[in-house]
């Protein structure tokens, strides 16, 4: 039997649990209806967040990558690319920036480099983490638990660890020589370990369906993800995926708005992904059930080199000017930095 967005609608109002076929019915929102989810949403992270948006502060330290993802510009088969590490000196005067400019968390994100070990990164942890003020956020793929639980020793407070799409098939197909399978149990072990744990979905892949998208959220449930990235896929020029379409800003925003009404506690940023996509990306994901921004702090002669996918909102942006920007985005929509 087909649900009617309007009794859907109400058993999300009511909070009551949401069936993988209502996530469906919800996405399927169109414009009108859209409208209410949206207001609903935002509703939603008022009453459980309040007017407070989480600033986080990125550093991407390194670009080389063992993966070659069809989707992402740091695949290692992308030979135009030009690669770098941050020296680990390097990286911890680059993190000692971020708190002096008032980041409350570092956030600490390469491709899957294995150069950088678990004790070379753990030296970096543990120098943050010396003035006992600053949480330290980890975005470096799939390690082994010893690894994890090293690193969780040294310091590590979070770790995110995007598990992109719930189907299996096009998770292997666009990411050769893995499985959705490990990179779940991952995340379990993670959580095990005692790390907030973060996951996450692109939306717009070629092959996925709104029926997967639901799964996605399904499994953030699941999970109990502390944080959910959802930001758009934007294709690269250096990539199998070059020639296919860019996700849909209107169903991102509609599964950011479905994830805060199935996971209302979770933090849900505001991505540089829609930023990207639409120049009023970061306000229109506020709108709809955002409570997290997560500037990129880059140094300027890392900055653009860093390409998941081409022209990266806030690339050509020093750290403190791109700061400025969102904090006025932040006070213009009313609400408070933190």
């Amino acid at each position: 039997m087909q649900m009617s967005f309007e009794s859907v609608f109400l058993k999300a109002k009511q909070g009551e649990e949401l069936s993988k076929e209502d996530i469906v019915c919800l996405l399927s929102a169109d414009e009108h209806e859209q409208k209410a989810l949206f207001e609903l949403a935002d509703e939603m992270r008022y009453k459980n967040h309040g007017d407070v948006v989480h600033l986080r502060g990125i550093i991407e330290f390194s670009n080389y990558c063992k993966r070659d993802c069809h989707y992402c510009g740091l695949r290692r088969s992308n030979d135009k690319i030009e690669r770098y590490r941050m020296e680990i000196d390097e990286l911890i005067e680059a993190a000692a920036g971020v708190k002096k400019m008032g980041f409350r968390t570092v956030v600490l994100q390469s491709g899957e480099d294995m150069w950088y070990s678990a004790e070379r990164l753990s030296k970096v942890i543990s120098a943050i983490k010396r003035d006992g003020n600053t949480a330290v956020t980890l975005s470096i793929g799939e390690r082994t638990e010893g690894e994890y639980r090293l690193l969780k020793k040294s310091g590590a407070d979070r770790f995110l660890l995007k598990h992109e799409t719930s189907d299996g098939e096009l998770f292997k197909r666009l990411r050769p020589g893995t499985d959705l399978k490990t990179r779940l149990e991952c995340l379990k072990t993670l959580k095990k370990l005692g790390y907030q744990i973060g996951s996450g979905n692109i939306i717009g892949l070629p092959g996925q369906t709104l029926g997967s998208i639901a799964e996605d959220i399904l499994i953030f449930k699941k999970l109990n993800a502390d944080m959910i990235g959802i930001g758009p896929f934007i294709p690269h020029p250096n990539t199998p995926l070059k020639y296919s379409n860019r996700g849909s800003l209107e169903l991102t925003l509609k599964t950011l708005a479905v994830t805060r009404l199935v996971l209302p506690k979770a933090n849900l940023p505001a991505t540089t992904a829609l930023a990207t996509l639409h120049p009023a990306g970061y306000e229109l994901a506020l709108s709809c059930g955002a409570n997290v921004i997560m500037p990129n702090l880059t140094p300027m002669k890392f900055k653009s080199r860093y390409q998941i996918y081409p022209k990266k909102a806030g690339s050509d942006l020093e750290a403190l000017k791109l700061t400025e920007k969102i904090l006025n985005i932040i006070n213009s929509m009313g609400r408070k930095a933190a």
